[in-house]
């Protein structure tokens, strides 16, 4: 229960059909302001409105510590990723070991017969069990940010709310009384409240305020910059360079030579790039085997058709059919059935072009032939 009206309707679903419910939140960083902002998540504010829906269900309500492990996990790796030259999703990593590693842990050790969350995806029955899906509101969908999920973890986590809109949600809100109703769903990163990750990079990495040069794709200096963290693939604005009326955006980040190198637009549409750390929720084709799917590069953007080859040792290579522009290294690209379903066979995070496929940091999760698990 991150003390919004998602969570809190979950609960409240869930209490309502009967089930012995208990509510929990993770106390997941302490950042001044950020805990009196409402609309946040996870911080003073958020807590305590978790703890008032968890009074007005009924049910009891318990505040876990993992402030240190959300550090080490999610913020180190996030201003890690920038330093690095990447565009990080941060709600993927802390899905991956925060909310469906460590806390279905914990829901296990307790006994739990399954935990739920207010993500909107859905969670169908399938032949060789349950299968992650997109939600019925494409609006609210957030499969991108679970294809990491491991089938055992699907087989045990929950989505009630993935058949619903908002507006239904809110709704129900009401319904059970609860003050979050009419809460603003949070919008910024929730450990940078104010938008500036700059500051959070910077505060954790001494060295993303390097400065170096802005250089055209002929290596042509145009300007100089205060730390690549500072920028990703397709931007355009903060650039500020005097050049004849040529409209330029971010093609390239070097953290080698701290260059960033900037193009037309044009230069900024790929088609073939390399996936690390693929994670597959449906049977793994085998190595070189093409698989039509609908690729998806960034949350903001449709599934697309394309093609994806294994490469049989964890990463893969994909091949978007129409380009996609602004592909950038460190985001998740998420494979969807090709069939328009909906259903999510998996992802990776996208490689720097000179990376290797494989990535030895983690071992890939080929498809389970048994029951399935869940967050």
């Amino acid at each position: 229960m991150s003390g919004g009206v998602d969570s809190s309707v979950t609960a409240a679903l869930l209490k309502e059909a009967g089930y012995d419910t208990v509510g929990v939140t993770l106390q997941l960083y302490d950042h001044g302001a950020a805990v009196q902002r409402r609309g946040a998540c996870c911080a003073g504010a958020d807590i305590r409105d978790a703890r008032s829906a968890a009074a007005a269900i009924g049910i009891p309500h318990y505040v876990l510590d993992f402030e240190a492990r959300f550090r080490d996990a999610v913020i180190a790796s996030f201003a890690d990723a920038y330093v690095n030259g990447e565009t990080p999703v941060p709600c993927v990593t802390c899905n991956e070991t925060v909310k469906f590693t460590d806390l279905v842990a914990v829901a296990r050790d307790l006994g739990a017969d399954a935990m739920a969350t207010g993500h909107y995806v859905r969670r169908v029955a399938g032949a060789g069990g349950p299968e992650l899906h997109r939600a019925a509101d494409a609006s609210r969908d957030q499969s991108y940010f679970l294809f990491s999920m491991t089938r055992p973890q699907l087989d045990f986590v929950h989505f009630p709310l993935g058949d619903l809109p908002k507006r239904e949600t809110r709704t129900l809100a009401a319904r059970f009384g609860l003050a979050v109703a009419d809460k603003p769903d949070s919008q910024d990163i929730c450990f940078v409240p104010d938008g500036r990750y700059g500051d959070i990079v910077r505060r954790v990495r001494a060295d993303a305020a390097a400065p170096g040069e802005i250089v055209d794709m002929e290596g042509r200096v145009l300007g100089r910059h205060e730390g690549i963290a500072n920028y990703t693939i397709g931007q355009r604005r903060g650039l500020d360079l005097k050049t004849a009326g040529q409209a330029l955006y971010v093609v390239r980040l070097e953290p080698g030579t701290r260059r960033v190198v900037v193009g037309p637009r044009e230069a900024l549409v790929r088609r073939d790039f390399a996936v690390r750390r693929v994670n597959w929720l449906c049977d793994a084709p085998p190595a070189e085997t093409p698989m039509a799917v609908l690729a998806r590069v960034r949350s903001t953007r449709p599934p697309v058709e394309a093609t994806v080859v294994a490469d049989g040792a964890g990463g893969a290579r994909v091949t978007i059919h129409g380009g996609e522009a602004g592909i950038a290294p460190g985001q998740a690209c998420v494979f969807y059935a090709p069939d328009g379903g909906g259903r999510v066979l998996g992802g990776g995070s996208i490689a720097r072009p000179e990376a290797p496929l494989a990535d030895a940091g983690r071992d890939s999760q080929p498809c389970l032939t048994g029951r399935p698990g869940a967050p």
